[in-house]
């Protein structure tokens, strides 16, 4: 507890490594960079390649810890420097090198001249595995047995029996794999990179009467950002001036763009259309929906998935046993059965080789960096590894109505007249209704604009509010009343059997009837409804499709509402008229019932039931802090075609993993078998190592093309 009191007290500095290739080397760059003398506590995020420091340490000190792996550090906020192409860099030349010095070895011994071919194979040792060794011999004197490790004996053995071309052969195939498997890693972080190259690095701001270019670091909340057409926004903010289209994709992974008019929120990293916008800043550049995107992505990175967690105690007693196994082959046979000492030794290294755990230690993570990434830029936030595994698993849905299956605001769907004509009666209530502050008030407005009814030029006099039935105002020189039909009962009396009968059907439909007349009189009925998504049906009809069981709607509404909207979507089971206690009950006995469940909501309401649920999914988080914060998965988008998306992608997750391990294990044990009659070849155990830890690599990077 003193020491977590100690750190929050020193300040965290975040930094990223260039070079982060396997787990092992994570957790030993790490355990280096805490013994460096200013260095209080050190964390490495392998997935996102990022150091945490707390304490004091220059960036040379924490290169020099990475040394062994050539890792490079930059500040967290730099941009990625270009690096050279990947086949140009100096680990890769050295590789190129070897390759020659190999074939003029393999040259030399066709022309029987054995003294030259043995120099070359050990120049092709010496240049394409100098690091290894380096690394390897340091490892052995601290008894840790890594890949390097295990490598390097491999081949100081190989040498030492006379294989100098077996040990050439090794040398150069780890060296490609490993710079194979470097390029692929950056690869799956590309998609994080790519985010973070969204934002611009400056902003034009305007204090007083002069623009000035600053960088975004220096731009402060309220200060007036300049964004011209075609121009990236470089920090979120309100429109205070202009009027356009934005691109939101970065931060939503809707391509479509959005209008945007005086009073509306922007989002670093989007892109502008054709107007010119004015827009006053509300977060600074590390506050931003992007950032905080970026952030909790990366943490998500960070998590480990129960199936890692199983896999890495797996690997801890899996490598001294391998170790003991090669042992027990390089000397039993010769000293109990009276082997060929050179023979059982060459079977004992390549057992030690093919028996590394790094394609099984990598296969869960590579999997996990991979599908958060491609789920972040496709506009939504996975918060760990733990969720995508449940996500996979998901086995019953349980979503919210309003806002959620529907679209959150009414709309008038029907409009019947007794009296007059249908323009007028929408005139009528239009021109009432803008004094009024009901939520139905601003349905009815844009009802009467889309038909164009001619509402604005109405003068309109002695408003009043009827508190719970309705409101009433002088229109020209008659007063008319707007409200519920009970209002117009106790005015007029029994109501037409006619409009009776209507008001029974729109309510059977879920809808809410207002009326609209005058003292005597009924002019007509308006029916409003909160509309069901036109993406609702769909989404139900595709989670089926993946496997989800029960899809489930709880709601707060009355059950006549949600009848009629949960038949619309297509929904197993309707809750309705639920409190939020009682909703925290339905999504228990759901989880009971069915086992892994997911609840969809907007992230502000409804949160002891996204608490309760195996996993809190929040619609629409661009716009609310809550939702990313709350949330284990976070829709940027307002758009329900997300979620099944999202459970593909988990299930795909999964299943990738499963191959993975069974890939990892299976050649594993393929290989051993072979070990024992001594069919495996050093160079083959080499290349089968290798070769699974990059089949299981680039079979994890086939979730960056999930789509739908």
């Amino acid at each position: 507890m003193g020491n977590e009191q100690t750190l929050d007290r020193l300040e965290a500095k975040t930094y990223r490594v260039q070079g982060l290739t396997c787990t092992n080397c994570a957790a030993k760059f790490e355990q280096n960079v805490k013994s460096l003398p200013g260095v209080k506590e050190a964390k490495v995020n392998f997935g996102a390649a990022k150091l945490t420091v707390w304490g004091e340490a220059t960036i040379d000190e924490l290169e020099q810890a990475g040394a062994f792996e050539q890792l490079t550090i930059r500040e967290e906020r730099e941009r990625t420097v270009q690096r050279e192409p990947f086949w140009k860099r100096k680990e890769n030349r050295n590789v190129f090198a070897s390759v020659a010095l190999l074939l003029f070895g393999v040259a030399a011994d066709a022309a029987d001249k054995g003294m030259l071919a043995v120099a070359m194979y050990l120049a092709a040792i010496v240049i394409g595995g100098y690091s290894l060794f380096w690394t390897g011999l340091r490892n052995l004197v601290s008894w840790q047995f890594d890949m390097k490790t295990l490598m390097t004996i491999a081949i100081l053995g190989a040498t030492a029996i006379g294989e100098w071309q077996e040990g050439a052969v090794v040398v150069i195939l780890f060296a490609i794999s490993e710079a194979l498997e470097r390029y692929s890693m950056e690869n799956a972080r590309r998609s994080i990179a790519s985010l973070m190259e969204m934002a611009p690095v400056e902003a034009i701001i305007r204090r007083g009467p002069e623009e000035m270019t600053v960088p975004v670091e220096d731009v402060r909340v309220g200060d007036v950002m300049i964004v011209k057409p075609g121009g990236k926004i470089a920090l979120d903010g309100i429109v205070i001036s202009g009027a356009s289209t934005v691109n939101e994709a970065a931060i939503t992974g809707e391509s479509l763009p959005v209008e945007k008019t005086v009073g509306d929120a922007v989002f670093a990293g989007t892109l502008n259309g054709e107007g010119f916008l004015e827009v006053e800043v509300t977060k600074r550049a590390d506050e931003t929906t992007l950032a905080k995107m970026i952030d909790l992505v990366e943490e998500a990175q960070a998590e480990r998935a129960p199936m890692q967690a199983f896999v890495d105690r797996f690997a801890r007693y899996y490598t001294p046993f391998v170790i003991v196994t090669a042992l027990l082959i390089a000397l039993v046979p010769p000293l109990v059965m009276g082997g060929e000492w050179l023979d059982w030794i060459y079977r004992g290294l390549a057992v030690l080789v093919i028996g590394c755990p790094c394609a099984l230690v990598i296969s869960t993570p590579v999997a996990i960096v991979t599908a958060i990434g491609n789920a972040a830029r496709r506009g939504v936030l996975i918060k760990g590894g733990v969720y995508l595994e449940q996500i996979g698993r998901l086995r019953a849905v349980a979503l919210d109505k309003t806002g959620t299956l529907t679209e959150g605001k009414p709309a008038v769907t029907n409009v019947v007249v007794y009296e007059g004509t249908r323009e007028q009666l929408l005139a009528i209530a239009a021109a009432i209704e803008k004094r009024s502050q009901h939520p139905l008030a601003s349905a009815i407005i844009r009802k009467a604009e889309e038909e164009g009814a001619p509402f604005l030029d109405a003068s309109v006099d002695a408003f009043q509010s009827l508190t719970g039935k309705g409101v009433k105002a002088a229109v020209g020189n008659e007063t008319y009343y707007i409200g519920s039909p009970a209002l117009f009962t106790s005015l007029i009396g029994k109501l037409p059997d006619e409009a009776e009968k209507q008001i029974s059907a729109f309510r059977d439909e879920g809808k809410t009837v207002m009326a609209v007349g005058t003292t005597d009189r009924l002019l007509g009925l308006i029916a409003a409804a909160d509309q069901l998504r036109p993406s609702a049906p769909e989404t139900v009809a595709a989670l089926r499709r993946l496997g989800v069981a029960e899809v489930v709607m709880v709601t707060g509404d009355h059950e006549q509402t949600a009848q009629a909207i949960g038949r619309q979507a297509g929904v197993s089971d309707i809750r309705a008229g639920l409190l939020p206690e009682q909703k925290l009950s339905a999504i228990r006995e759901l989880k009971q019932r069915c086992g892994i469940t997911a609840m969809v909501g907007d992230g502000v309401n409804d949160a002891p039931a996204l608490a309760a649920a195996d996993i809190g999914v929040a619609m629409g988080g661009a716009g609310t802090d809550a939702a990313l914060e709350t949330a284990d998965v976070v829709l940027m988008a307002d758009d329900l075609r997300q979620l099944p998306y999202t459970v593909h992608l988990g299930r795909r997750t999964l299943a990738v993993i499963r191959q993975n391990i069974a890939v990892a294990l299976g050649l594993k044990v393929l290989a051993l078998v072979a070990a024992v009659p001594g069919w495996l070849t050093l160079w083959l155990a080499v290349f089968a190592d290798m070769g699974a830890t990059l089949l299981v690599t680039f079979n994890s990077m086939r979730l960056l093309r999930v789509k739908e």
